[in-house]
């Protein structure tokens, strides 16, 4: 089994469609390699592979070895900066382009998943994040399986649930969590995503979805609350272009000065405007976004959860 030699097994999951899972993935898996672990990426979004695009590998292709394949490296493990390394697997590499339709029944989905699980060769690795689609259909069935089957006692450490802070999001996310309930996943905890606007000109945050329903719920369900997320303009332009984020004058979040000045100041800027859209950049531009911080206690949180 592929999955051997990996220390914990975390999915993302949410009953509903987009809230934002992909997101919350790829911004996991930067803050678990900015920590100094190794992370892996699962891609199980069959009929939405977008875990390519996030990380800016889309023209990857990827690689046959004996016994399997090879995972696709967004970026190499850096001890001096403390950095682990990040790979990522995806049905998107294997399709001829971005807007290539899959249209497969369950039974080939399910087949799909099964090899993804059995023939792609991790190696030894501290976390594989699987990014899953919406609602609790055939490839959950297929994916909770087969963990449950082919992984040792623990190795699946659980799930983290993706809402919005509306009722009709946390409506159907409910029903992941019962999901998990008669699968015998562990919740690791709730993660309230879009709640909030961070405006790109005076930074204030404004909460365009409301705010509470994620927290309600993981309280209702008596699972952990892991904290809010806001959309940040700046994160998005940072996947789409490259771009490092930049934000104005008094942006300071969890006692962080995130002002243009002050991170070019220490280092950390991007002065002449200069737009680089490399998978290997990304982590390293990922430190000078405001979500950072919320994801770095996010991570700490279901670091210690995991044990």
């Amino acid at each position: 089994m592929s999955l051997a030699k990996i220390k914990h097994i975390v999915l993302v999951l949410s009953g509903k469609g987009g809230v934002g899972k992909s997101s919350i993935t790829t911004q996991l898996a930067l803050s678990l390699s900015l920590s100094g672990h190794s992370v892996g990426v699962l891609d199980v979004d069959l009929t939405g592979p977008s875990m390519p695009r996030m990380f800016n590998i889309e023209d990857a292709k990827v690689t046959q070895a004996p016994g399997g394949w090879l995972p696709v490296p967004v970026h190499a493990a850096d001890p001096e900066k403390g950095v682990g390394e990040l790979r990522c697997m995806s049905l998107g590499f294997l399709l001829r382009g971005r807007g290539d339709a899959v249209v497969w029944r369950g039974p080939k989905k399910t087949a799909m998943i099964r090899q993804f699980l059995s023939d792609v060769l991790w190696g030894e690795m501290d976390y594989l994040l699987i990014d899953t689609p919406p609602g609790t259909s055939d490839e959950h069935i297929s994916l909770a399986e087969t963990l449950l089957k082919e992984t040792r006692p623990g190795q699946v450490a659980g799930a983290v649930v993706v809402t919005t802070p509306q009722a009709v999001a946390t409506a159907d996310v409910r029903k992941e969590l019962n999901f998990c309930v008669k699968t015998s996943i562990a919740v690791l905890g709730v993660i309230e995503n879009m709640a909030g606007f961070v405006c790109p000109h005076c930074a204030e945050c404004t909460d365009i979805f409301g705010k509470g329903g994620g927290q309600v719920m993981a309280s209702d369900f008596k699972v952990q609350f892991l904290g809010r997320v806001p959309i940040d303009p700046q994160f998005v332009m940072l996947i789409e272009t490259g771009r490092k984020p930049e934000y104005p004058q008094g942006t300071v979040i969890n006692g962080i000065d995130f002002s243009q000045g002050v991170q070019n100041a220490n280092g950390n800027g991007n002065p002449t405007g200069e737009v680089t859209k490399e998978a290997s950049l990304l982590a390293e531009k990922y430190r000078g976004c405001s979500l950072e911080p919320v994801f770095r206690k996010i991570t700490q949180d279901i670091v210690t959860a995991v044990g």
